[in-house]
């Protein structure tokens, strides 16, 4: 997938011009790709590009909430839907543009033939734009726009807003189904106090950049990839409260009872499935011990009956 951090012209080839997928597409929830598949599926069908446009907020934004995935798996996720060409410059390079600018100077660095979008789509200096300016500016053009309803989910839009909210419920079930696939980070594995492998339960411990969002604190059924190979795991997430005495300090620990080796440096993806309980401090490290392996025999059970 090549990648544009600016509004440029689309290096196409011999592509006979390209289908844009629009959004800002933090969550690539199944509203995003519906959109995304769109354009993938229309490009395809007619001797085009695949092609998306979003932009980049400023460092520290929340404009749009806590990020839900990296930069690079966010990258990783929209290629792995067939997008050719990625057109993210920063807000700052649009913020200004006239939905008349906007759209006809798009049109001209994609050599668009269609458009997709969310029927909530906005675009253009303070959001004027929607997607009927979007048709009615393209038609003249003879540019296509494919307008598409928003993704329901139990009768309600899905939003990313609505996936950050289950997560903090620890609804994953909600938030896997919003997605439209495993809700899952991708964090360098860092050194801890190595009191899991004291204990027999060795845990690989990941830290949430600030700006992420966290789900619920508690106990959840994951599965770990390592090397391409997917393992039952069990992961606590929270404080650690049986030995930390800093509640500000939050933790991502991971028990993989089907695997040994050495992981520092490695970003394994851990993806969540169940939350089983809440964090809570134990009178002895037996009990917590007894606790994690619990997790990860219903772990082990849960995927045994899954496949």
């Amino acid at each position: 997938m090549q990648i544009y951090t600016n509004m440029s012209p689309l290096d196409l080839g011999e592509k006979q011009g390209s289908a844009v997928a629009l959004g800002y597409f933090d969550g690539i929830h199944i509203g995003h790709r519906t959109v995304i598949g769109g354009a993938v599926d229309w490009a395809r069908a007619h001797g085009a590009a695949p092609a998306l446009f979003t932009f980049k907020l400023p460092g520290g934004s929340k404009i749009k909430g806590r990020r839900l995935y990296s930069v690079e798996d966010k990258r990783r996720l929209i290629a792995g839907l067939g997008i050719e060409h990625y057109l993210v410059p920063t807000f700052a390079d649009i913020q200004a543009m006239t939905p008349e600018q906007f759209v006809y100077g798009l049109v001209a660095d994609c050599r668009a033939r269609a458009f997709y979008c969310g029927e909530n789509f906005t675009f253009g200096v303070k959001a004027a734009g929607d997607p009927a300016l979007l048709q009615k500016l393209c038609a003249p053009l003879g540019v296509e726009v494919h307008v598409l309803p928003m993704a329901q989910y139990e009768g309600r839009p899905v939003s990313s807003s609505r996936i950050r909210q289950a997560l903090e419920g620890g609804d994953i079930p909600a938030a896997n189904a919003m997605l439209g696939t495993p809700y899952a980070i991708r964090f360098p594995v860092q050194h801890g106090a190595g009191l899991g492998h004291k204990l027999g339960v060795p845990t690989i411990n990941q830290v949430y950049p600030e700006g992420y969002q966290l789900p619920r604190y508690g106990i959840y059924i994951t599965r770990t990839w390592i090397d391409g190979r997917a393992y039952p795991s069990a992961t606590g997430l929270g404080s650690r409260p049986t030995v930390n005495d800093d509640p500000a300090k939050v933790t991502c620990e991971t028990f993989i009872p089907g695997f040994s080796g050495d992981l520092y440096g490695a970003d394994p993806v851990v993806e969540f499935f169940a939350y089983l309980s809440p964090s809570k401090k134990f009178d002895t490290l037996a009990e917590l011990r007894d606790c994690i392996q619990n997790a990860a025999r219903r772990a082990e059970a849960y995927f045994a009956q899954s496949i």
